[in-house]
């Protein structure tokens, strides 16, 4: 039989090769935790990416892709929350404005004479109220809103019904990019359909709201001014006829 002596260079070249064999499985442990940390920093951020996509892709498609929304005519009953809503969005809004409607009949005044000093009206962001118009300061997307309110004096015709009053409003740009003077939204009402006598012979009249609001894209400089019918039969009390528009 043959013998095998152990020497001490043996013994060290055994350590030597187990001590490198644990570093070896210290640096693939601590490669892989790298890895699986990349990996996770990736995944994070193409789910930010698809969500910011996907937000901007929803905000575009409400927007129309920078074309003019569907106007919106809202109820008369819900016109009080929509002025609330509106005024507090619009404060937030870097640039805003918010006029509050005056008429006198006194003064034979042919439109409703917007104020911005007084009240709740208020203008910032470079907003101006100038000849009873509001300027754009810069071009971008602006929510553009107004509302009107009406207390009618019905009245009868020959044959004793109640004749029904058309009550309109409208919102008008004038821009240099485009030439000439385009409307922007409107809103048709019709008072005194189902008045009942009572209600006139107690002279509470037929009320009625128009409010009209979407979004636009607007260049700096564009005008906007409304276009209102019946304004003998206008209410300018607080909150119940205004005008603004807030950049988004």
């Amino acid at each position: 039989m043959t013998g095998y002596k152990i020497t001490e260079g043996d013994v060290e070249a055994g350590l030597q090769d187990r001590i490198e064999v644990l570093v070896e499985k210290k640096s693939t442990t601590s490669w892989l935790w790298k890895m699986l940390g990349a990996l996770l920093l990736l995944a994070l951020c193409i789910g930010g990416a698809r969500l910011y996509v996907w937000y901007q892709f929803e905000r575009s498609e409400s927007m129309q892709s920078g074309h003019t929304a569907a106007p919106i005519i809202m109820d008369p009953d819900v016109k009080t929350a929509a002025h609330s809503t509106l005024k507090e969005m619009s404060k937030k809004a870097k640039a805003a404005i918010h006029l509050v409607g005056h008429y006198d009949e006194d003064y034979n005044m042919i439109a409703v004479e917007w104020r911005d000093a007084v009240g709740q009206a208020f203008a910032q962001g470079g907003f101006r109220l100038y000849n009873n118009t509001i300027i754009i300061p810069e071009s971008g997307l602006y929510f553009v809103y107004s509302q009107v309110s009406f207390r009618v004096s019905c009245s009868k015709d020959t044959e004793g019904a109640w004749r029904s009053m058309p009550l309109s409003h409208r919102i008008w740009r004038a821009s240099n990019s485009i030439g000439q003077r385009v409307s922007l939204m409107s809103g048709v009402r019709s008072a005194c359909q189902n008045v009942q006598d009572d209600d006139m012979r107690s002279g509470q009249g037929c009320y009625s709201t128009i409010y009209l609001g979407a979004v636009f894209q607007l260049n700096k400089g564009d005008k906007l001014e409304t276009e209102t019918n019946q304004l003998s039969e206008l209410e300018t009390e607080e909150g119940k006829t205004f005008f603004g528009v807030f950049a988004l």
